[in-house]
C-alpha cells in the first residue's frame, strides 16, 4: 500500500527528530566519555582530549542545532534569541579549541616532541585556525553594511556553507585523534567502532539540517 505525500512527510519529520535528538545525546554523550577517559587533571596533556570534544563535539552542535526546526533547544523563542545563543556557543567552542591547541603545544614543546607531523595534529590546526576565520567573517551578518554589494539572504548562505565545512573539519579532526595511540591503547574492539560513529553521526544530521535550509530559502524564492 503506497504512503500518502502526508504520511511521508510526517514520517521524514518523525526521522529527522530522531535523528536530531541522538545528535543531542551524542553531543553531549561523547565529551563525558572523553572526559572519563583523559581524567582531566591528571596531566597537562588531558585537558587537550576533553576541551577539542567539548568544542567540536558539544558546543559546535548544540550551536548549530538551534536552528534545527524538529530539535532545537529553544523552538520556543524568537530567531534573534537563538542567533545570540549561536554565537556565545560558537565563542566557547573557539576558545575551548584554542585553549585545547595552546595545551597540546606547550606540551610537545616541553617533551621535546615535533609539532603538527601527524594527520590529526595537522587537521586540528586547520580547524582551529579555519574556526577562527569563521567566527571572524560571522561579525558580517552583525553589520553587513560592512560589506557593500552584499545581501544578507547571501551573506547567511555563504556563512551557512563555510559553517558546515568548518564541522566537517571539526569531526574529521575528533575521528583522527580516535586514531591516535592514546586513544586506541585505551579504547579498543567495539567501543572504538562506536566512538567513530559519533561525529559521524551528527555530521550527517548537521549536513542534513543545512541542506534542508537551503532548500527552503530556494523554495521561497520563486
Amino acid at each position: 500500500m503506497a504512503l500518502t505525500a502526508e504520511t511521508e512527510s510526517r514520517l521524514y519529520r518523525s526521522l529527522r527528530a530522531a535523528a536530531g535528538t541522538a545528535a543531542h545525546l551524542v553531543a553531549l554523550g561523547f565529551p563525558t566519555a572523553v572526559a572519563v577517559l583523559a581524567r582531566p587533571g591528571s596531566s597537562l596533556f588531558s585537558w587537550h582530549p576533553l576541551l577539542m570534544a567539548l568544542a567540536f563535539s558539544f558546543l559546535m552542535t548544540e550551536a548549530l542545532l538551534i536552528f534545527s526546526p524538529e530539535t532545537s533547544m529553544l523552538r520556543s523563542f524568537s530567531r534573534k534569541v537563538k542567533v545570540r545563543v549561536h554565537w556565545a556557543l560558537q565563542l566557547l567552542a573557539l576558545l575551548c579549541a584554542l585553549l585545547g591547541l595552546g595545551i597540546i603545544a606547550y606540551n610537545k614543546h616541553c617533551n621535546g616532541k615535533p609539532h603538527f607531523v601527524t594527520w590529526h595534529g595537522r587537521t586540528g590546526l586547520l580547524t582551529v585556525l579555519y574556526a577562527s576565520g569563521q567566527c571572524t567573517g560571522g561579525v558580517l551578518l552583525l553589520y553587513p553594511k560592512l560589506v557593500k554589494n552584499w545581501t544578507l539572504a547571501k551573506l547567511k548562505l555563504y556563512h551557512a556553507t563555510s559553517g558546515l565545512v568548518g564541522y566537517l573539519l571539526g569531526c574529521a579532526s575528533l575521528m583522527l585523534g580516535m586514531c591516535s595511540l592514546w586513544f586506541t591503547t585505551s579504547v579498543t574492539s567495539v567501543s572504538w567502532y562506536l566512538a567513530m560513529l559519533c561525529p559521524l553521526l551528527t555530521s550527517l544530521v548537521i549536513m542534513n539540517q543545512v541542506s534542508n535550509a537551503y532548500l527552503y530559502r530556494k523554495r521561497s524564492q520563486h
